[in-house]
């Protein structure tokens, strides 16, 4: 008998380096607009996500598009990879203004 079965495709490893970002403080974007603030305590190979001391940002009453600075406090969470569209550190990111809005003339 052959041994050389088709095993199938290579493995391929995730381009998301999340284990630097291990125990420390990052902020999470989910598809729908959610966005979550909080300790990176686990995750797999679909990027299911473990935080925990998390705070999810409100948006504003007014304008659902943006976030405001208001939190709510939800402990610790389990994130389905499914919904996650950004990991990002929170420690050296910084707001910038968005060159594609055009300013609105008075």
């Amino acid at each position: 008998m052959n041994n050389t079965a088709k095993k199938g495709p290579p493995r391929k490893d995730s381009i998301l380096e999340l284990a630097k970002f291990m125990d420390a403080t990052v902020r999470v974007k989910c598809l729908g607009g959610r966005e979550l603030q909080g300790t990176l305590r686990g995750y797999d190979e679909l990027v299911n996500l473990v935080l925990d001391d998390c705070d999810e940002f409100l948006r504003d009453p007014e304008d659902f598009e943006k976030v405001t600075d208001n939190t709510r406090r939800l402990g610790l969470v389990v994130i389905r990879g499914t919904q996650v569209s950004m990991v990002s550190p929170q420690e050296g990111v910084e707001e910038i203004a968005n060159p594609f809005l055009v300013a609105e003339e008075e």
